[in-house]
């Protein structure tokens, strides 16, 4: 196999990039792109120099393999028609609305031998696989994934829609099975949940706490680990991997200062990160972006029938994880009692607005 030919299913603000990055490959050739919005796939067909279909259907006997961009909605009954032909499938996250559909999907791609990817992009952030060629055994994790409101996937909450980045990593780092989640979550816009923070316990004794909000004013997205091997921090925007662990000494005789004298215990806290705690600081930027380095694992996939680096089992253990915290989201008390308001749509009245204060209280306290 020479070139792979390759098609796109939904154009719209991600799928247009996969469709821009595939047509410039030179071990892929773009030979079609389908979309319900027809306007916009002739447009991004004629920028791409490829050809505009109104269905997925009518990609079936000309690819070889196929990256689905479609809104959620759509990813089981897109990725089906194309598996079921024994065509490899990159399906954007998550890989389905349900667990029962994404089952079916690995079923399909496992009893074909074929492969099948699912996007979790943080996976080939540069930070990230830097971290993976380390030894680290995390006990505790805590993951934060802020962003403004876009207005896009309002088919799904905060939770399928940033918070499963994380939920995909920290389950590659722990590799052991959840015993017990809780979770709370608001909605701020309607229809779904806009922020979330989850704490998952394992059965190896990890905890994970786990934030992700979509109404944040700025982007954050940083992940943080302590281990017996020291401490790891990941800011995944500016891609840098912080890597901090106990010296030698420290390792053998420990770090004490209950019987310091006041000038000893100054010296030692201004040694503290340059002598006894060793730290490494690593910019991890790198030419190639996140969803190019995906792009081209996936072909090479293809090309090659190695197993991806993000399985659809692995889509389908984070998709997994998300129903449990959200049905956990669903169930949290506010006032404490199961009789009062519950989940992220029924939220206690407001005392009064932030901003104002016209009560005697509030301008005495002040």
């Amino acid at each position: 196999m020479n070139r792979i030919r390759i098609a796109v299913v939904g154009v719209g603000h991600l799928g247009k990039e996969h469709a821009r990055i595939l047509s410039a490959l030179p071990e892929a050739e773009l030979v079609g792109i389908a979309d319900v919005n027809n306007h916009q796939a002739r447009s991004i067909a004629d920028r791409c120099k490829t050809t505009a279909y109104e269905s997925h259907e009518d990609l079936l006997d000309i690819v070889d393999a196929v990256t689905i961009a479609a809104p959620t909605l759509y990813h089981h009954k897109v990725a089906r028609d194309f598996l079921e032909r024994g065509i490899p499938v990159l399906v954007e996250k998550p890989i389905t609305t349900t667990l029962a559909q994404a089952e079916e999907l690995v079923e399909i791609a496992n009893s074909r031998e074929i492969p099948f990817q699912v996007g979790h992009i943080e996976r080939f952030n540069p930070a990230f696989e830097e971290l993976t060629r380390r030894p680290i055994n995390p006990k505790l994790i805590e993951s934060e994934r802020h962003g403004p409101f876009t207005g896009r996937s309002t088919d799904i909450g905060c939770v399928l829609d940033l918070m499963i980045h994380d939920l995909d990593l920290i389950l590659s780092l722990v590799r052991s099975p959840v015993e017990d989640v809780y979770a709370l979550g608001a909605m701020a816009f309607g229809g779904h949940e806009d922020i979330v923070n989850a704490r998952i316990r394992f059965e190896n004794g990890c905890v994970a706490c786990v934030t992700a909000s979509r109404i944040s004013p700025r982007p954050k997205r940083k992940l943080r680990i302590w281990a017996s091997e020291g401490y790891a921090g990941i800011d995944f925007v500016d891609k840098r991997l912080t890597l901090v662990q106990p010296s030698d000494e420290v390792r053998r005789r420990g770090l004490s200062q209950m019987e310091l004298d006041p000038n000893r215990r100054e010296q030692l806290r201004q040694d503290v990160f340059s002598k006894h705690m060793e730290t490494l600081e690593l910019d991890c930027t790198r030419e190639m972006d996140q969803l190019t380095a995906e792009l081209k694992h996936f072909v090479n996939c293809v090309k090659t029938g190695r197993r991806p680096r993000v399985t659809g089992d692995d889509g389908r253990d984070a998709l997994a994880l998300a129903d449990r915290i959200l049905a956990s989201v669903q169930r949290h008390p506010w006032d404490g009692v199961l009789d009062g308001p519950t989940g992220p749509k029924h939220m206690p009245a407001p005392l009064g607005k932030l901003f104002e204060d016209d009560s005697n209280e509030g301008r005495e306290a002040a």
